[in-house]
């Protein structure tokens, strides 16, 4: 996707990605993260004010895959999904509790729990609320 595409942001967030099925496809992904500027927005708490780079990033970063490897514990990763593998603008992570279910006959998507944006994201409607557990964890891992 041409990272200086006009489109807007709910428009881009519903348009084509691509998944990180291997684990070593998102270690490759958070490199690449990592040597940029990222809005980091966790759905259902306030949308970020401005993007994390260096460290900042690099441990937000490191949390989020902590997490992710200990609560989605397969051979695969398949819940991280890039709109280009190799120049991403904006990133969905799927939170490992929250997912939902493929055979569910809901019409309702389930969001991610996390958004990696170039530029700053705009708010995204929970389904459910955070829980308290998921806040602690997130508001830790911000410091």
């Amino acid at each position: 996707m041409d990272n200086g595409r006009k489109a807007s942001f709910h428009a881009r967030l519903n348009g084509r990605f691509q998944g990180m099925l291997q684990w070593q496809q998102l270690d490759d992904l958070w490199k690449r993260v990592k040597r940029g500027q990222w809005y980091f927005y966790r759905i259902g708490e306030t949308l970020p004010d401005y993007p994390l780079s260096g460290d900042d990033l690099a441990r937000r970063v490191d949390v989020l895959d902590t997490l992710l490897r200990q609560e989605h514990d397969y051979h695969y990763c398949g819940i991280v999904y890039a709109d280009d593998e190799e120049q991403p603008s904006l990133i969905k992570v799927y939170d490992p509790n929250g997912m939902g279910s493929s055979c569910s006959r809901s019409t309702t998507a389930t969001p991610p729990g996390w958004i990696l944006s170039i530029s700053p994201p705009e708010t995204i409607e929970a389904h459910a609320p955070v829980p308290g557990n998921r806040k602690r964890w997130w508001q830790l891992s911000s410091h």
